[in-house]
């Protein structure tokens, strides 16, 4: 698994479609401190992925995958919050934890290579 630039790492591709996604799906939303969290949280997990990886350090990197994992759950949970509050319908928040889902599991795979070089 050999990426040139942080670019080229799907789980910063995707990372990028959930933020545009959550950025969408909250921009009328009135709680603006519900806002604010759950839209940095999405945003820190692409910039984690592109920190880590300029780095240019295996261990550097899998710290910062570490903390966008997190953020990928960070994320996830508010989604739930997020329907239970009415601030978005209950398969918008599915479907956005689906892809909160893939990019944690990417990432994992991606920490997984790491360690085991």
């Amino acid at each position: 698994m050999k990426f040139n630039r942080f670019e080229d790492i799907i789980a910063w591709q995707k990372s990028q479609d959930l933020a545009v996604e959550i950025y969408g799906k909250f921009a009328n939303v009135k709680d603006f401190s519900f806002k604010n969290q759950i839209c940095r949280a999405s945003v820190s997990i692409s910039n984690n992925i592109a920190e880590g990886y300029d780095r240019q350090s295996d261990k550097e990197f899998t710290h910062f995958l570490y903390i966008a994992k997190g953020s990928a759950s960070e994320v996830k949970s508010m989604l739930y919050m997020a329907a239970r509050l009415g601030y978005m319908t209950n398969k918008d928040a599915t479907e956005l934890r689906q892809l909160s889902e893939e990019i944690s599991k990417i990432i994992r795979g991606i920490i997984k290579y790491l360690q085991a070089k």
